[in-house]
């Protein structure tokens, strides 16, 4: 089947979003759903987003959907029946993130993959649409002064920078490494009361279904994630559980919650909230440097990654031939 991509060059693109009157609106959704023809509803989506100048990055598979994509302000209505066409996505919730200076996306990529959320598990190992309760903000606040079981799903540098306050924070750098961890950890308490969370949500909707069929009784997830978490807190005027920052994977970095700082630099361990790239580009991991360490370490994170990039470029391009991108923490 004939693969719709966008043929315009970076600089064409940026171009293009630079040139731009209009706002843009963050949206994330998400959908376990079973898809028949994963290619066919790619091609479709791509086609008609990409109609309504849709940028983003979306994973479809025959589980469903992930999507994070940047919506002109003057086609969102016509985005939401875009979506709704599909009886897959129909009424799916929208989250809409906060407005912030920076460029999050600038190009639509809608790719097929085998899953959405790779949980290193089998198609049927487990029921993913047989999932746990959804709790508003006003909710998930109440039961963590209830006593609940509070755990975040996210990756370990996602909850240095910010996560609700009591909750446990698995040390794991992928979902799939999370998922056993978090069921040792969870071991005898499966007649307890457990609140999941995470960035939009996709993650702990797959991680209730698992613990459900694990024997655990009372799951529950926060509605929307933090993303949602902080516009039902705003509007309805209720203090935050979570502190700090909340990461996402849009290239705005993060969205500020509250003031608090968490993170600690993973150099010099003093009190930072950066989150960065490791400038060599074969190991570019996500971790915490502050100003200081950036500038000494020259933005890598560790003397090994260092001594590479202080090499000549061309030097470092043959290095990087036949080397896979890692993308793994490697200190902390």
């Amino acid at each position: 089947m004939y693969f719709k991509a966008n043929t315009l060059s970076k600089q064409e693109l940026l171009a293009k979003l630079e040139a731009e009157t209009f706002e843009r609106i963050p949206v994330s959704f998400y959908r376990y759903v079973m898809i028949d023809s994963v290619e066919a509803f790619r091609n479709a989506l791509y086609d008609e987003w990409s109609q309504l100048g849709v940028l983003g990055r979306v994973y479809v598979a025959r589980e469903g959907i992930n999507a994070q994509v940047s919506v002109p302000a003057p086609q969102m209505e016509a985005f939401r029946v875009a979506v709704d066409m599909h009886r897959e996505l129909k009424d799916v919730p929208f989250k809409i993130g906060l407005r912030q200076d920076g460029v999050a996306f600038w190009k639509l990529v809608i790719k097929a993959r085998e899953y959405i959320l790779a949980d290193g598990l089998d198609h049927g190992s487990y029921d993913v649409t047989n999932v746990g309760s959804h709790l508003s903000a006003k909710e998930f606040n109440e039961a963590i002064e209830g006593g609940a079981v509070v755990v975040d799903m996210r990756n370990n540098f996602e909850s240095d920078i910010g996560h609700f306050e009591g909750a446990l924070c698995p040390n794991a750098d992928t979902f799939r490494e999370e998922l056993p961890v978090v069921l040792e950890t969870l071991q005898g308490k499966e007649e307890e009361k457990i609140l999941l969370y995470c960035t939009g949500g996709i993650r702990c909707e797959k991680t209730s279904a698992f613990l459900k069929h694990h024997g655990f009784k009372d799951v529950n997830q926060l509605h929307g994630g933090i993303i949602d978490y902080k516009h039902q807190i705003d509007a309805e005027e209720l203090s935050s559980k979570y502190k700090g920052l909340n990461y996402v994977f849009d290239g705005r970095e993060a969205e500020v919650i509250t003031e608090d700082v968490l993170g600690v630099c993973y150099q010099c361990k003093r009190s930072a909230n950066t989150t960065v790239n490791c400038s060599n580009q074969v190991c570019h991991v996500l971790f915490i440097q502050c100003p200081d360490c950036q500038e000494h370490m020259n933005g890598a994170c560790s003397e090994g990654c260092k001594e590479i990039t202080l090499l000549p470029e061309e030097e470092q391009k043959q290095r990087r031939k036949g080397v896979k991108y890692t993308g793994r923490l490697v200190l902390r």
